[in-house]
């Protein structure tokens, strides 16, 4: 599975953003999706994934309510709608893809796309 993400940018606290994660290769629906984010000299964090098969999507408390992942199944394309965000949502984001089971840890995730900056200034 490739994958390729875009959309980053820099904003102002309470700005909204979305992220795009353009997939292709294999069988995406047999995939969970997810977007992890890293912000420097942090762990790489989970933020949300999603099943594509169904659409069961799973977030991080850090992002519950403010975000939302979700997917177009016709163009492969996943998405990360962020809302009402804040200078800590800074980070490099990255979408990644999992033939395990919707989970937050990133060890299960086995393909990654590259990063995409995104900036929040207060």
């Amino acid at each position: 599975v490739q994958l390729q993400a875009s959309g980053g940018g820099s904003v102002q606290a309470g700005d909204s953003l979305r992220l795009s994660c353009a997939a292709s290769g294999r069988t995406v629906g047999a995939y969970v999706m997810g977007w992890f984010r890293q912000a420097p000299g942090k762990e790489r964090e989970f933020v949300a994934g999603i099943r594509w098969s169904d659409g069961t999507t799973r977030y991080s408390d850090a992002v519950k309510g403010r975000f939302t992942i979700s997917r177009d199944n016709a163009n492969n394309q996943l998405y990360l709608q962020m809302n009402s965000l804040k200078p800590e949502d800074t980070a490099v984001y990255y979408c990644a893809a999992s033939s395990r089971g919707l989970s937050s840890n990133r060890y299960n995730f086995d393909y990654w796309g590259q990063g995409t900056q995104v900036t929040v200034s207060s």
